[in-house]
């Protein structure tokens, strides 16, 4: 396993750099003897476009696995009630076939 090496800041910015004029990273990246990706997240970090990452609040996680359950429930019962309704719409359309009531309708009327 290789040591890890830190690079200057300077280095950082000169390998960035090299890159936008350059036509294959990893050619350079072999040469500057570092991983390709770390040259990407290099320059992410110099242009601003990787976002810092922030750590994870354990009562987010917490709140993320509620809400998780919460849309499995309501989900099952979306589903129950869908197949509910095709039910009821089948016993309408053989009632109608057959001229009996709706099954549906309320008892003494």
């Amino acid at each position: 396993m290789r040591a890890k090496r830190l690079h200057t800041e300077d280095f950082r910015r000169l390998a960035v750099g090299r890159m936008k004029g350059c036509h294959n990273v990893s050619a350079l990246a072999l040469e500057l003897e570092v991983p390709r990706r770390l040259l990407y997240r290099w320059r992410g970090r110099l242009e601003g476009t990787v976002a810092p990452i922030a750590p994870r609040s354990a009562g987010l996680e917490e709140e993320n696995r509620q809400l998780k359950q919460l849309l499995a429930e309501r989900t099952l019962e979306v589903d129950f009630f869908k197949g509910a309704l095709q039910k009821i719409a089948a016993r309408r359309q053989q009632n109608e076939e057959t001229g009996g009531t709706a099954s549906t309708a309320k008892c003494g009327q």
